[in-house]
């Protein structure tokens, strides 16, 4: 079983690319914000209280989001792996996401980051907003404030993972088509 991180700021796709290369891979696509989001559809307790702070463009707190990992891998059968889109997205939630690994006899591989200019993830985030819906993408304000908190909480990441001899940059620039060629090469190398 091989488990990535794919990163990158608000905007530069990982979702998009995920979904493909959980497809193409066979690997569990593991995404806590598609996971917040169903519970804020669903009404339940857990959504309505993180509803305020997502659409702020903070943090959920660290242990709710382990407890819906664990839960998720506990419950997947068959897959080659996990890809985990959207967390850790801070190093005390890398260092909880290993703890609850390694308890697994699991661990992290790879940490896939997707390197984009500023100036696309607006023009990303607009265009999703346009599209999809997503209040979150609608406000400039709380676009900007979602790159800082990223900037801030979750690049330190880059560099514990690099420390780790995981960590793995990759041109996020371009189409669809040709990030996800880069991607499949760095999980191919995993495989």
């Amino acid at each position: 079983m091989v488990n990535f991180l794919i990163f990158g700021p608000p905007g530069s796709g990982k979702g998009t690319q995920s979904v493909k290369l959980a497809e193409k891979f066979n690997l569990t696509h593991l995404s806590t914000g598609d996971m917040l989001r169903a519970e804020i559809s669903a009404g339940t307790d857990l959504g309505k209280k993180m509803s305020s702070i997502m659409s702020k463009g903070e943090l959920v707190p660290d242990e709710v989001v382990i407890e819906m990992i664990a839960a998720r891998i506990d419950s997947t059968k068959g897959s080659s792996g996990f890809l985990f889109d959207g967390f850790p997205r801070t190093v005390a939630q890398t260092e909880a996401l290993e703890r609850m690994l390694n308890v697994r006899k699991m661990k992290i591989d790879s940490m896939l980051v997707l390197d984009v200019d500023h100036d696309e993830l607006v023009k990303r985030l607009i265009l999703r907003a346009e599209q999809s819906g997503r209040p979150d993408d609608k406000d400039p304000a709380v676009i900007e404030n979602r790159i800082d908190v990223y900037k801030a909480k979750t690049e330190p990441i880059i560099e514990y993972c690099r420390q780790r001899g995981i960590y793995q940059p990759v041109n996020g620039m371009g189409t669809i088509d040709d990030i996800f060629d880069r991607l499949s090469r760095q999980i191919k190398k995993q495989l």
